[in-house]
């Protein structure tokens, strides 16, 4: 008998969401190595071998530049894509809290949890990206978002009073994208020490400082 519609269509989808399984397998094991190596130190065979797949799946996936990219938007949104934070399921529940504080702390702690996903990630990109055009223009669109993202998020804390009404919204958000930056994440918690608790108090602190 010939195969049914219905059964060819289940097969397609059973693909797409295996290929999609193992990209995002690929993904993790390309950021634990770049993390671990470096991303010049860094082969799709060692790739492949973390991710339980074989060297030609890796490749599949790439080329390198964007395992690099991809890694680093899965391990800070949790998926890979151009979508804005504020459009994620974690994005739209913090937008949700009603009360300043505690919206202002679930935001620090989602950025601080993220930091500590990506900033080595991030310090690769910043690298890789003076030597490669097509990651320089990756990275301008990854500035542009995270820009687009804390002049959402400072426009949230105006409207829950963490901030006053007239704030420079642009200027605050810059100010914002600084303070709660990777590279921030880095020097503090990585070279001096500082705990995650610590740190995620900081954030808090820096930006009630900066908005106030």
């Amino acid at each position: 008998m010939p195969e049914s519609r219905t059964t060819r269509t289940y097969r397609s989808e059973l693909r797409t969401e295996q290929a999609a399984t193992t990209r995002r397998r690929v993904l993790d094991a390309a950021a634990a190595s770049f993390t671990e190596g470096g991303y010049s130190g860094v082969s799709l065979a060692e790739i492949g071998r973390r991710a339980g797949v074989s060297a030609e799946t890796v490749k599949a996936n790439g080329p390198k530049r964007d395992l690099l990219l991809g890694a680093f938007e899965q391990a800070f949104a949790g998926a890979e894509g151009d979508a804005q934070l504020a459009d994620s399921t974690e994005g739209v529940r913090i937008a949700a809290i009603g009360d300043g504080d505690a919206l202002l702390a679930a935001a620090a702690g989602f950025i601080a949890a993220a930091n500590a996903r990506t900033s080595v990630l991030w310090i690769e990109i910043l690298s890789a990206a003076g030597a490669d055009p097509v990651i320089a223009e990756a990275l301008e669109a990854l500035l542009a978002r995270r820009m687009a993202d804390y002049r959402a998020t400072v426009e949230l804390l105006i409207d829950r009073g963490i901030a006053p009404a007239d704030t420079d919204t642009p200027g605050a958000a810059a100010a914002l994208s600084f303070l709660w930056s990777p590279e921030g994440h880095q020097q503090l918690v990585l070279q001096s020490g500082w705990s995650m608790p610590r740190y995620t108090a900081w954030l808090c602190d820096a930006a009630r400082r900066q908005l106030a």
